[in-house]
């Protein structure tokens, strides 16, 4: 099919621009949002006089980044935790596409492993964490299961709706086309499960830097939560301010990158 070419100068074109082209305002605010924030920060250190151990200024807490930054303490810390996080979301991505897939298609099974799902939700991840370090140990193996089982089951969660939320005409006329299993999967369930399943992606994102952070608490010398405890026995406030902004801009960062995947893969909802 040709494209429709305009006729006339300044006419606008029928073709649609590619989805990494198209404005996205969603974040407009964010720079306004984050200036509010450090005026607000700003303001009350002022008013209030706190010291800076108890409460530092953005200044002392930029100077103290730029310190840790140019010695290369920041970068290892972030690095580590960035490993972590990333490598227990994969994880948790593979097992939760993988069996929300199953429960989907398989009712018995959703029905054997419901409870079993429900009564993991009941115990938090910080309170498994010390075992979970006492089986594995204190390396990068355990902090990686920390960080994949608080991020596996929004992914689960998401992976379920989305392929049941299908319109069951769409499955019926696949199946009368001769659509097989594979074919069912990659052609129709794939791309129509997408931004329900990004949601789940999205959430796991965030949720995956607080798994790496609970493990670095609980045991380890690299990480941005190890770099906490180590600031807050030093009461360095400044470094634990520093620490809890990083943190906060890779969970950003990571939503961002979902959100420009969601946008480069769902086209035919744009």
């Amino acid at each position: 099919m040709q494209r429709m070419i305009p006729a006339v100068r300044g006419e606008r074109s029928m073709v649609p621009a590619p989805p990494w082209r198209r404005p996205d305002l969603r974040w407009a605010g964010l720079p306004v949002t984050v200036l509010g924030l450090l005026v607000f920060w700003q303001a009350l250190v002022t008013l209030g006089g706190y010291r800076p151990f108890i409460l530092p200024g953005p200044g002392l807490v930029a100077q103290r980044f730029a310190q840790s930054a140019a010695s290369g303490i920041l970068w290892q810390h972030t690095s580590a935790t960035l490993v972590e996080a990333l490598g227990g979301f994969a994880i948790a991505l593979a097992l939760g596409l993988v069996l929300g897939y199953l429960l989907a298609h398989l009712p018995w099974l959703e029905r054997a492993l419901a409870p079993v799902l429900a009564a993991s939700q009941a115990i938090p991840v910080v309170a498994v964490a010390p075992l979970i370090i006492l089986w594995l140990g204190p390396g990068l193996r355990a902090k990686l299961v920390v960080a994949a089982l608080i991020t596996f089951l929004p992914i689960l969660i998401s992976t379920v709706v989305a392929l049941r939320g299908l319109p069951r005409e769409l499955r019926e006329m696949a199946l009368i086309s001769g659509a097989g299993r594979w074919q069912m999967l990659r052609y129709v369930e794939a791309p129509l499960s997408l931004p329900v399943l990004f949601g789940g992606v999205r959430t796991g994102l965030a949720l995956a830097t607080t798994g790496a952070v609970v493990g670095e608490f609980v045991a380890g010398r690299e990480g941005l939560g190890a770099l906490i405890n180590i600031a807050r026995g030093l009461f360095d406030t400044p470094l634990i301010f520093v620490a809890l902004l990083t943190l906060a801009g890779i969970t950003i960062g990571f939503y961002l990158l979902a959100s420009l995947a969601e946008r480069l893969l769902v086209t035919w909802e744009q």
